[in-house]
């Protein structure tokens, strides 16, 4: 039977309410805070525009994975995906080691985020090395954290998601009542480049929705809820988003989002709710980000733990260390590191997106192969993968006409050093991804 025939009669079943929860939970919050202020420099008063666009890209990869999830229901998310799309090969593995560097780069952008809401609720002069001091720090908590064991964590996860919603909708509503309105018709020139860069760059901010098609396995009737949990949970996050970003453009105005581009949404609410609005969407900022940089350190832990099994990477990163924790776990937090003390906010930022576009786009260019299988639309499969290509063109032209060469020079970087280390493993071991599940028979 397939996937999408596929019905469970077991009591804890997840309902589409229950996905869509976890869908915004996946997407909402981390990048939201420390994004809105950076994609102003590129947007201006078009940054609603931005997120509108970014998120309406993201709605074509939603398809293409409510679509995949549907007929391959699994936990390896896009890793399986690319599995299924280009067979056991170099490309998909070579893509899904660039994938993890992603998530690396993520939680970069999360803890970076941490420090710059830290600094400026506990009024700490920033000169560089603090900053870096209090995202290494906020690192080293979660490794703890993923050693003492994570399930209290994550059964307060729902929690932390609904104050985070309280307190988002409490800024949008009374926001809206104080915001200049007027301001987002004003002559306030900017270059559509620098709007469609910006959409680029806060596709990071939507780019959770894939833990949704982790659950379909868990569903009652996949093939009518995981569509419809997969599209309220991007529909929520995208108003959310949208209406913030009014609030901020017509609240602090460009200038001041740009000036406090690291913690612009914090003085928003100062300027709507006064020093109360500050702390609130300061620690609102802090567990979201926090939470971000858990999440994402246990799902790596918990991949490097499986395939180590196989001997998909060395067996090494599933050994358990004397002080606790698998050896996958402290190496994936000295790489965050480093890329926390090397880049500063915007970059990881720029890097955390071209890393996703990438993939989601050849995550949906090997769905092409497969499309007469998940009865997908071949047509809005290839608007995908153009869109996404096309968003990862313009902000990857951004970072060059910036003057970012570490920027751009560090993508190009790691996705060749991504494919060198799946050719050297694969012809040191001789190993291919079985244990993603069933490989399929590729040409």
């Amino acid at each position: 039977m397939s996937s999408g025939s596929h019905t469970s009669n077991n009591k804890n079943s997840i309902s589409v309410l229950g996905a869509t929860a976890i869908g915004v939970g996946g997407m909402m919050g981390a990048g939201l805070y420390t994004l809105i202020g950076l994609a102003t420099n590129s947007a201006g008063l078009w940054l609603p525009l931005s997120f509108l666009i970014g998120g309406a890209v993201a709605a074509f990869s939603v398809y293409s994975y409510s679509k995949l999830g549907m007929k391959y229901p699994s936990r390896g998310g896009a890793a399986q995906f690319l599995l299924q799309g280009f067979g056991d090969g170099l490309l998909a593995g070579g893509m899904n080691v660039f994938q993890y560097l992603g998530w690396i780069i993520a939680m970069a952008l999360y803890a970076t985020g941490f420090a710059e809401y830290f600094c400026q609720l506990f009024n700490l002069t920033d000169s560089g090395w603090i900053g870096k001091a209090v995202s290494i720090g906020i690192i080293i908590v979660v490794v703890f954290v993923n050693i003492l064991g994570a399930k209290q964590v994550a059964r307060a996860q729902t929690t932390i998601i609904a104050c985070e919603l309280i307190i988002l909708i409490a800024f949008i509503a009374i926001g809206l009542t104080k915001a200049h309105i007027p301001t987002l018709t004003s002559t306030y020139q900017q270059h559509p480049l620098g709007v469609l860069s910006a959409a680029g760059l806060l596709y990071v901010t939507y780019e959770g929705f894939g833990v949704v098609t982790n659950a379909a396995g868990s569903m009652k009737n996949p093939a009518k809820q995981l569509p419809i949990a997969l599209y309220c949970s991007l529909g929520i996050v995208m108003v959310i988003y949208i209406l913030s970003s009014i609030v901020v453009v017509t609240t602090l105005g460009i200038n001041g989002a740009i000036a406090n581009q690291g913690h612009a949404l914090a003085d928003t609410g100062r300027i709507i709710f006064g020093n109360l609005g500050f702390i609130a969407i300061g620690i609102a900022a802090l567990v979201a980000t926090a939470s971000a940089v858990n999440s994402t350190m246990f799902g790596d832990e918990n991949l490097a733990l499986r395939i180590s099994k196989t001997d998909e990477v060395p067996e090494k990163f599933g050994v358990m260390t004397k002080v606790g924790g698998t050896w996958g776990l402290f190496f994936t937090a000295l790489i965050t590191c480093a890329f926390v003390v090397i880049f500063p906010l915007s970059a990881v930022g720029q890097m955390a997106s071209l890393a996703f576009l990438l993939v989601y786009a050849m995550v949906n260019a090997g769905h092409l192969r497969l499309y007469h299988e998940t009865n997908a639309n071949r047509t809005l499969l290839i608007l995908s993968v153009v869109l996404n290509l096309a968003l990862f063109a313009l902000l990857f032209y951004q970072t060059i006409a910036d003057g970012n060469v570490m920027t751009w020079g560090s993508v190009i970087g790691l996705l060749v050093l991504s494919f060198l280390l799946e050719w050297l493993w694969r012809n040191h071991t001789h190993q291919n991804m079985h244990w993603l599940g069933p490989v399929p028979n590729k040409k």
